[in-house]
């Protein structure tokens, strides 16, 4: 296995994003592109301080960091991770080490500012102590858009930040701080993905914001988002376990929030992804009421040493606040009969109420068992009713039903940003040292308005040209990508575009600058065709004419000399059969230190 070595000082000499400041300076966050090469790159720019830092890349090579520490030394080697951000410590420094295919490496560098651990809240009866966005300081600034409430509640998906094991109740508040503007500035999401999460400490925190008893959509399992809570354990699971103490504060958020949703903790749903990498949308699967991250997706959280733990947690859960009331339903319309079915977790006295709009009681039922079951015959009308299951010391559940039966269906969610159709033209850009032949059209559409930017990066990482980065209106958009002072070389066109408020999008785009060959023209009358074009330095060039992807014709395959040729084809194939008048295309591919580069030039035949 190859393994590099890449040393950066905090603040590299490449393109950084102005740092975000949260609550007068709470929690700022820098972005870096990392350099891999077999030379570091270091920079006399001051280095910002950080004490917590995430890591994305492309391919499917593996990363570590290391930090140094203000005023001390190196610290020990770690897996990166660009889930969320790890808890450093303070450092002024950090060196990657890259094994495998790694490309496109950037850094996220975050101060969190850490101050006093906050005070847990209870908020009421049967709820544990929740410390709320406001005493943890959560940046409601930086929130893009208002939550998206679910209908109903189905289960639970524990996680873990795969961060340290090893920090402070104040350091906790701090990374959940410095969590929240990693997802918000670093992911493109509305607000911090989690629902909940769990220090070390047993501390429950408030995660994404809209009402800790309300079915709030969050960003923690992809395509298991909706009618899901997701509770993150700070900490890395990998191999150590939860904290007791930790634990037993999942069981209590865990026993409380399900028994709000009235879902029994040991049961299980069948629930139809929305798409990801493991489930492709539509796939249904069978998922326990208490599940781990992985079993939504391709992924190894929360750590084996979680993940083990979730069949006993659920039967603790289970055990926690009893009596429970389960799967509360009701069906049927007015008119007609309507049947009221619930579970208990053991036999109790129940009563089934049913109350007019005024609050008169219209009917009840009532029994002695662990199955609820009475079915009311309702009048016809276009009355509103109210019912409740109650049973001694179970949270009782409620509806209306009718045609005042609750508040009018919430308004869809306005459709998800859109970026589309990126194309360069052309996409293989050609200099000539006159200057010609150096820009490319690029074309992209956007659904709404939105700041895009667009860098040309290089196989290293490096950020070569910054074409655009500004405001544009929704639809058809183009800009001109300038490599008269671009190096030769393979490189990617990065776009990103971000609305005003909602997540994002991004597209990439191969482009490649070659001055091997430049000055590409064609002139095309019935039975001649001429291509010409100039070559810096002998190169192996091959040029054939193609349809379809079907190669019909070879008009040169060899080595020519630097300088201007002109290439003449009477417009037969290889056969000398000749052909017919239509679309074709002509394939020029020189062959030099950047490999095969293949330029596509449409060519048109006339009778």
């Amino acid at each position: 296995m190859t393994v590099r070595f890449l040393a950066v000082a905090a603040a590299c000499a490449c393109a950084l994003i102005a740092p975000s400041l949260a609550r007068a300076g709470d929690v700022a966050m820098r972005v870096q592109a990392i350099p891999l090469g077999p030379r570091s790159l270091e920079s006399a720019t001051p280095a910002i301080r950080f004490n917590m830092l995430a890591a994305k890349w492309r391919g499917g090579g593996s990363v570590l960091y290391r930090v140094h520490r203000i005023g001390g030394r190196w610290g020990a080697w770690r897996p990166a991770s660009g889930d969320d951000p790890d808890c450093t410590g303070g450092a002024d420094r950090v060196q990657f080490r890259a094994a495998g295919h790694v490309s496109h490496l950037r850094a996220y560098e975050l101060w969190s500012r850490v101050t006093t651990a906050p005070v847990r809240t209870l908020a009421q009866a049967d709820e544990p102590p929740i410390v709320t966005r406001a005493e943890w300081h959560a940046n409601e600034e930086i929130v893009r858009a208002r939550p998206l409430i679910a209908k109903t509640l189905k289960l639970a998906v524990v996680h873990h930040t795969a961060g340290t094991n090893s920090y402070t109740p104040a350091q906790a508040a701090a990374i959940v701080r410095g969590i929240q503007l990693y997802h918000v500035q670093g992911n493109g999401w509305n607000d911090i993905g989690y629902n909940f999460l769990v220090d070390r400490y047993g501390t429950i925190y408030e995660g994404r914001g809209g009402g800790i008893t309300r079915n709030v959509i969050g960003a923690h399992a992809e395509g298991f988002n909706t009618g899901t809570v997701g509770v993150s354990l700070i900490g890395n699971f990998t191999s150590a376990a939860p904290t007791a103490a930790q634990q037993a504060a999942l069981v209590k958020l865990l026993a409380w929030r399900l028994d709000v949703a009235h879902i029994d903790p040991l049961s299980t749903v069948a629930y139809t992804s929305g798409g990801n990498l493991k489930f492709k949308a539509g796939k249904v699967v069978t998922l326990h009421a208490i599940s781990g991250h992985r079993d939504t997706g391709p992924t190894t959280c929360p750590g084996n040493g979680a993940y083990g733990l979730l069949p006993a947690i659920a039967n603790r859960v289970a055990a926690t606040g009893l009596p429970k009331l389960y799967a509360p339903t009701v069906a049927g319309t007015l008119g007609g009969p309507i049947r009221f079915q619930a579970r208990l977790s053991s036999a109790l006295a129940w009563t089934v109420t049913v109350t007019d709009s005024q609050g008169q009681p219209a009917a009840h039922g009532h029994g002695t068992s662990a199955v609820v079951d009475w079915t009311w015959h309702s009048p016809a009308g276009k009355a509103s009713y109210r019912w409740s299951i109650t049973a001694p010391g179970v949270l009782a559940a409620s509806g209306t039903i009718g045609s005042g039966a609750g508040p009018p269906p919430p308004p869809p969610p306005p459709p998800p940003f859109l970026l589309a159709g990126l194309t360069a033209a052309p996409s293989v850009i050609t200099p000539a040292p006159d200057g010609t032949g150096a820009t490319s059209t690029v074309s992209f559409t956007i659904s709404a308005a939105a700041h895009v930017a667009a860098q040309l990066v290089d196989a290293n990482g490096a950020i070569a040209a910054t074409p655009l980065n500004e405001q544009r209106a929704a639809g058809a958009n183009t800009f001109t990508l300038d490599a008269s002072a671009v190096p030769d070389g393979r490189y990617t066109l990065e776009l990103d575009a971000r609305p005003a408020k909602g997540a994002g999008a991004s597209a990439t785009l191969p482009i490649v600058v070659d001055r091997s060959i430049s000055g590409i023209a064609v002139t095309a009358a019935p039975g001649q065709v001429s291509l010409s074009f100039t070559l810096t330095q002998p190169v192996a060039v091959h040029v054939e004419v193609q349809r379809q992807g079907t190669v019909l014709a070879t008009l040169w395959d060899g080595t020519l000399g630097a300088g201007t040729h002109t290439l003449d084809w009477d417009g037969t194939d290889a056969s000398g059969n000749p052909l017919p008048a239509g679309t074709y295309t002509l394939v020029v591919t020189v062959t030099d230190a950047l490999g095969p580069v293949s330029i596509v030039i449409p060519l048109t035949l006339a009778q």
